[in-house]
């Protein structure tokens, strides 16, 4: 795909996300259930839309991913919210992974402070195992899992390893925030 190609995919993906977005916060939700009206008003789309989104928020880190567990299990439900969860973060952390791969430092240096780079380089160079690690801090709540990905890219980390931590690793927190989230 040309550049200019992927500039105008990349435009149109954040008009409609910022669409979205304006009018999630123009509504009302008082209660669980105006939440789920309102997400039952895009049909058989909205599921694709949660996964979307949660995959958007790994690539461009500015909600914490629990805000769309949060989401997505008072929406849909604690299985069907997991199931979009799981989808749509997987899916961001390979794509986090992969940009990394062909953008390098640059894009992780847009994305995040030259600090938290420091900081996880000098930690990765004292650990003797990175996969275990990455996997570890998969399953642990409010670790810094975007972040992870890309610079699991920019190490040039095993492909099929990344994506075999991130399918195994993955949906244990995301399902503890989902029964969480479906208690309250």
């Amino acid at each position: 795909m040309n550049k200019r190609i992927k500039i105008w995919v990349l435009l149109g993906f954040l008009i409609i996300l910022l669409f979205f977005i304006k009018q999630l916060f123009a509504q009302k939700f008082d209660s669980v259930e105006s939440l789920q009206y309102y997400m039952k008003g895009f049909g058989i789309a909205a599921p694709l839309i949660l996964i979307v989104f949660q995959a958007f928020q790994v690539v461009v880190p500015i909600l914490p991913g629990y805000l769309g567990c949060a989401a997505g299990t008072v929406a849909f439900g604690s299985m069907t919210g997991f199931w979009c969860n799981y989808i749509g973060i997987s899916l961001g952390s390979v794509i986090a992974y992969y940009l990394a791969r062909k953008y390098g430092m640059n894009i992780v240096l847009a994305m995040f402070p030259e600090k938290q780079y420091e900081k996880w380089s000098r930690r990765v160079e004292k650990n003797k195992s990175y996969e275990r690690f990455l996997f570890v801090a998969t399953l642990l709540p409010l670790f810094p899992d975007d972040f992870l990905c890309y610079f699991s890219g920019l190490i040039k980390m095993n492909s099929k390893k990344f994506i075999w931590i991130i399918i195994l690793g993955k949906p244990w927190c995301i399902l503890a925030y989902s029964v969480a989230f479906g208690l309250i």
